[in-house]
């Protein structure tokens, strides 16, 4: 752990000084900060060493080995920032949704949601059912010193298309059949899903997160219009639920592009931008006052060291007239990549940027 001195005696050395939260806050750095989704998981052997025989959702409850899985990629790398290590759906779980996260296919929920009799099954979420994150970001704090924490949740719409289709879906008919027939319903499901939501991101907060991120992977199936109407305003009452607590809010989905002001005007301080859109163009769109995270493709990595490096090398030319960046990938590592590989990223975009 990092100390600084004081009168006092030595004192842990504060995360929001970091490269990672003045890049959010557009307040100078002393390099562009650098942490990857996905991060810690499964391209790592230390990883799979320490998942031997424990499934996902218990491996999420497991305040220990949260705090050993979260650890990982920050020693490996010497990235800006942890991610926590959980699944988006620990809450639903943890309120009493009867779901699985299945190997190779992902969350299956065992009774799908259809009709205003499924919204018993979602209970306010009591912080106490979530303890072990309370516990393990606790862990956490203490052991990464001034390297910041994210802490993360599932968007509204994200955990509504997994209760409704009840697993993952391409097409999320099911998802907009209720959306658009049932508006009633739907928005009823979203208010509920927000307020979970809300209570898990405060939970990592309170025991010392120094930044949310909120994932709406799926949000990217959905037209500006539906998003203006059905799904912003969840989106905006989760982020409205937590900014009193002054760390900075972090907003991503996969295929956004069309969404990108959008998702910045629902109240994140970042807007993360995935691999289709260059970052100097996602500023036009996101506009002034928020800072930009993204967006070096993940398929980059396997393409070679000089394809490798051009991709990095791109990302920071569309980046420099930016007020804050955070680097990241444009989605999460995927499971066959080379650590190698994102040991090079930090380190060549750590001496690239360095002032």
């Amino acid at each position: 752990m990092s100390l600084a001195s004081s009168e006092s005696g030595p004192v842990a050395a504060d995360p929001r000084g970091s490269a990672f939260v003045r890049a959010c806050r557009q307040e100078p750095v002393p390099h562009t900060p650098v942490w990857f989704m996905r991060q810690a998981g499964r391209s790592l052997p230390e990883y799979r060493k320490v998942r031997e025989g424990i499934g996902m959702l218990e491996s999420c409850t497991r305040p220990e080995l949260i705090t050993e899985i979260t650890m990982q990629p920050v020693r490996r790398y010497g990235v800006d920032a942890a991610i926590f290590f959980s699944d988006i759906v620990v809450p639903l779980k943890a309120v009493g949704v009867d779901l699985d996260i299945v190997a190779g296919v992902g969350p299956v929920v065992a009774q799908p949601f259809a009709d205003w009799a499924d919204l018993d099954r979602l209970p306010v979420l009591d912080p106490a059912q979530v303890s072990y994150v309370d516990e393990a970001v606790r862990l956490l704090v203490a052991e990464l010193g001034a390297t910041p924490l994210i802490g993360f949740a599932g968007a509204p719409f994200t955990l509504a298309s997994y209760l409704v289709e009840g697993g993952p879906s391409k097409n999320h008919e099911k998802t907009k059949a209720m959306m658009l027939g049932r508006p009633d319903l739907w928005a009823a499901l979203l208010d509920r899903l927000a307020d979970i939501t809300a209570v898990f991101l405060r939970v990592q907060a309170g025991a010392g997160a120094s930044a949310l991120q909120l994932f709406d992977s799926w949000a990217g199936a959905l037209a500006p219009v539906d998003y203006v109407r059905s799904v912003m305003p969840a989106s905006a009452k989760v982020f409205a639920a937590v900014e009193d607590l002054g760390v900075p809010r972090i907003h991503f989905g996969v295929g956004t592009g069309e969404l990108l002001g959008l998702m910045g005007e629902a109240g994140a301080d970042v807007v993360g931008v995935d691999w289709r859109v260059p970052l100097d163009e996602a500023a036009r769109r996101v506009g002034p006052g928020k800072a930009l995270q993204g967006n070096l493709d993940p398929a980059v990595l396997f393409a070679g060291t000089d394809a490798v490096d051009a991709g990095v090398d791109a990302v920071l030319a569309a980046a420099a007239d930016l007020p804050g960046h955070v680097f990241n990938l444009g989605h999460g590592v995927l499971p066959d990549t080379d650590p190698d590989v994102l040991a090079r990223v930090v380190d060549r975009v750590h001496a690239r940027t360095a002032r």
